[in-house]
């Protein structure tokens, strides 16, 4: 082929390829031209879905659209990461994704209807770190009183997991310090802290919100906290870091939109949720479900999603932790 024929054609090929650009562009720049729906992996009154509903609030006024939140509940949140996940990647269907189906899900299915690289991160919305609580009248006062006594008495200590994403964590735990806690299954939360109050299992790691009610009872008490920072609700509880455990961990909720939607619409979404999240009475409502309130760019968040997925991989792995 003469190089006037092969400019020719390279010249035929930039210009059908900048021809199948153009809608794409020209839907970004005008975007949003319709209404949005979050779609929330979970049922309505949950964390997830009011976390959903606060923000779709806020964007539906800064992006001059409806925003609605629409619930597809499933085991592990599955069938809602899968819809979005086939969604048309343009910007009008998005997921209320956590850290259980983005990052947990692939360390404990050996299948599933969607991978990481499915998605476009967008912002995180917050993240919930867990307390570790004992019953009230636990002669341990400390995490390392606690430790020790579970590498003691390995046939009486143990914990109680209402999941097996909290079973991970828990390990995880197990593993940093040399503890020897057993596992024992509960259906929820609420089941494992009630275990913890009545003796039947030794600790619990929960999210702050469902640990309040047991502390402000006082049958239960807090050891520490996996957050990087003491919370602001519950001060006087140290950080794992403070006590010499390398546990820096907490589940996460954030904004995810289909792999293939167009940068220009991603910045927009992004932009939209730093603005409602820095919101005053936002960071409130928020920070009233025991959820610290957290945005970031796109970039911060995939590189949370591929830092944790082999991780907590790793964790399932060596303990042979599998979903149920």
């Amino acid at each position: 082929m003469r190089l006037n024929q092969r400019l020719r054609l390279l010249a035929a090929t930039l210009a059908c390829a900048s021809a199948c650009l153009l809608p794409l562009t020209a839907a970004a720049a005008d975007f949003p031209t319709r209404p949005i729906t979050i779609v929330v992996g979970f049922s309505a009154g949950g964390s997830s879905d009011v976390l959903a509903r606060i923000v779709a609030e806020k964007l539906s006024i800064g992006l001059g659209q409806p925003v609605v939140v629409e619930n597809r509940a499933g085991v592990a949140s599955i069938v809602g990461a899968a819809f979005v996940a086939k969604a048309k990647p343009d910007g009008y269907t998005l997921l209320m994704g956590a850290s259980g189906p983005i990052v947990f899900n692939h360390a404990l299915y050996a299948k599933l209807p969607y991978t990481p690289q499915d998605f476009a991160p967008i912002s995180l919305i917050g993240t919930f770190p867990l307390l570790l609580l004992t019953q009230a009248n636990n002669p341990a006062k400390s995490i390392q009183e606690l430790i020790s006594y579970s590498r003691q008495n390995p046939d009486k200590a143990n914990y109680g997991a209402s999941s097996a994403s909290f079973q991970l964590i828990t390990e995880l735990f197990n593993s940093k310090t040399g503890a020897r806690f057993a596992h024992i299954p509960y259906k929820g939360s609420n089941d494992s802290i009630t275990a913890v109050m009545t003796g039947d299992v030794t600790m619990t790691l929960v999210d702050a919100g469902a640990a309040s009610a047991g502390l402000q009872s006082g049958r239960v008490k807090a050891l520490a906290v996996t957050s990087a920072e003491r919370l602001k609700d519950f001060p006087n509880i140290p950080t794992m870091s403070e006590l010499g455990v390398d546990l820096k961990v907490s589940f996460w909720s954030g904004l995810l939109a289909p792999a293939g939607t167009p940068a220009p619409i991603v910045k927009r979404l992004q932009e939209e949720m730093v603005r409602v999240i820095d919101m005053p009475d936002v960071k409130k409502r928020i920070s009233a479900l025991s959820v610290t309130p957290v945005s970031s760019t796109p970039e911060e968040f995939a590189k949370l999603i591929a830092t944790e997925i082999p991780l907590w991989r790793q964790v399932a792995q060596d303990n042979n932790i599998k979903a149920n």
